[in-house]
Formats: structure tokens, sequence, C-alpha cells
């Protein structure tokens, strides 16, 4: 999504990709930055910003994309959701990052036992309402969720299940007219699973 100025992103989006490879890489070493910030930094950071990537994550305490990609001020735009769904808020943010912070990598992460995804998975299998604005949420993640199979093992269905989500609001996020803006700037759209037991990010095919 490039400016009316005609500004283009600092780095690549395979460029960005492999910041966030290596990051992670990092973290699950036991070998991540965890940087301190002094006050010259804070006033520079304080004149604006250009993070190399987008993040749109789930809310879940266990899933801090700055430390899981052992990223610094500045370097990630996070937007955080419930079940990382697609709202119109979600689209302003991702629009937003792409046509003005010229962001060229976008990541849609999930992460394993998502609590969202569960409850999503159990609303299909059983019904039974929620709150009016939890029942929102799981309604956007049913959407995308696989049909229920006796073949999978509970925890097995809640796996396909995650991914599933991941996949779904990316197809949202492909779905928007300005994501062809996006691509021809050069954008490029991810998917992930972040595993808690392990604190390994996995990358998912398209």
């Amino acid at each position: 999504m490039p400016t009316s100025d005609g500004l283009k992103p600092s780095i690549s989006a395979e460029q960005a990709l492999a910041k966030l490879i290596k990051g992670n890489q990092r973290f699950i070493r036991g070998e991540a930055h965890f940087p301190t910030i002094c006050r010259e930094t804070l006033a520079d950071l304080a004149k604006g910003q250009q993070p190399f990537a987008t993040i749109l994550g789930c809310s879940d305490s266990r899933v801090p994309p700055e430390l899981i990609f052992d990223a610094s001020f500045g370097e990630l735009f996070i937007i955080r959701v419930a079940g990382n769904v697609i709202s119109p808020e979600v689209k302003g943010s991702l629009q937003y990052a792409g046509g003005h912070l010229l962001t060229p990598l976008f990541l849609v992460l999930g992460h394993e036992a998502c609590g969202a995804v569960k409850a999503a998975l159990q609303y299909k299998q059983t019904g039974g309402q929620h709150g009016s604005h939890i029942q929102v949420l799981i309604n956007n993640i049913c959407d995308g969720l696989p049909e229920s199979s006796n073949q999978f093992s509970d925890e097995d269905l809640l796996v396909e299940a995650v991914e599933a989500n991941v996949h779904w609001s990316m197809h949202q996020i492909l779905e928007t007219p300005e994501w062809e803006n996006a691509t021809k700037a050069g954008a490029n759209l991810v998917g992930a699973v972040y595993e808690i037991t392990s604190g390994k990010v996995r990358f998912l095919s398209a």
C-alpha cells in the first residue's frame, strides 16, 4: 500500500520475514536481546515509526509478539484481538500499517491451544450462546473452521482448527480491495502458529 508521495518500504518482505525468523531463533535459544532503551533512542522514536512488519495476533497473554520475535521498540506494528479475528477496526489498522507505515510484511499469528478457537469449536459441536460480544467473536471464527470429524481427537481437531483460523483471517485480508495495492507495492502476507510449549513459530504454507 504505497502512500501518495510514492515512498517505498525500507526493506523487502523477504528480508522482513528473515528478520522475524532469526529473532524467533534467538528467543528459542535463550539469546534474545530484550533491549534496554536510552533517552536518545526514545527521542528518535518520538519523531516517527517505520516498523518492518505488521502482526495480527491473539490477545492471549502467553503470546507477546515483540518477545517471541526478539524485536525492539518501533520494529513491529502489533494488532492483537482474541482469536486474531478480522473486523472493520482490524482492517482499518492493517490499512494504516500498509498505507502510512509502509510495512512490507504482514503476518497472521495464531497459537497453540487458542481458547477463542476452542470455544468456537465447542459452539459448533454443542451450541450454547455466550455473552453477546463474545458470541460475535465466536461466530467470526466459526465461519472458517473445518467440519468436525470422528477421525481426529479433540486435541488434533484443535490443532487443525487453529491453522484453519489463521488461513481464514488471511483469506479475509486477501479479499480486501486494499490488498491489491499492497501487493503492487511489494507487500506479502504469511501465516504462522506459535507453539507455546516450545517457543517456536511455525510458518504455514499458503
